[in-house]
């Protein structure tokens, strides 16, 4: 959370906020996203908005770091006995986000990242750095027990499936969604292979 100036926070308000933002970003794109509109969907005021974040894209990355507490699909869970199935479901809870909240403010947040290192910094920390870990150690518990090889970097496997989803959401050519995620677990245990 970005550190707060003035009165405490209402959890109320600031879950309002958050979700208004992406909705709205999603709804209109993130180029034509303000404060004001974000302020008003939400039911606060402009000043509260700002006193809580300094711009939408702070109230962005909070937003898309806080699904992860809403979809319990985003985290490690405690050991399965089907890894390839705990991927897939990552996978899917992944690309169904994207496609139906998360996708225009991602693509937002990396055009503006591509110009600005900080909030690129920003980006990578709080929304893709730790999306990575998660379906990294899903890869490394895989191979830990056997089920993979570890024939094919995990970074690089960890590249296939997220670089899937940012092409298709830049090129704007083939949807992301479940049937997705479907193939790309298909093409991971393809790559990794069972030992």
């Amino acid at each position: 959370m970005t550190g707060t100036r003035g009165r405490p926070r209402s959890e109320e308000t600031r879950r309002a906020i958050l979700r208004a933002a992406l909705e709205l970003c999603e709804r209109d794109g993130y180029q034509d996203l303000t404060i004001k509109a974000i302020a008003d969907a939400a039911g606060a005021g402009r000043q509260t908005v700002y006193r809580w974040w300094p711009d939408k894209a702070a109230v962005l990355m909070e937003a898309l770091a806080g699904l992860v507490e809403e979809n319990p699909a985003l985290r490690v869970r405690a050991e399965s006995a089907d890894v390839l199935a705990e991927v897939e479901g990552l996978l899917t809870a992944t690309y169904e986000l994207t496609r139906e909240l998360t996708g225009q403010a991602l693509v937002g947040l990396m055009a503006d990242a591509q110009r600005d290192p900080a909030l690129s910094e920003r980006l990578q920390d709080a929304v893709i750095g730790p999306r990575r870990e998660v379906l990294r150690t899903l890869l490394r518990r895989g191979v830990d027990s056997g089920r993979f090889t570890g024939a094919v970097s995990l970074d690089l496997v960890v590249d296939f499936a997220f670089g899937v989803m940012w092409y298709r959401l830049l090129g704007r050519h083939a949807p992301v969604d479940g049937a997705l995620a479907r193939e790309v677990a298909a093409g991971i245990a393809a790559m990794l292979g069972p030992k």
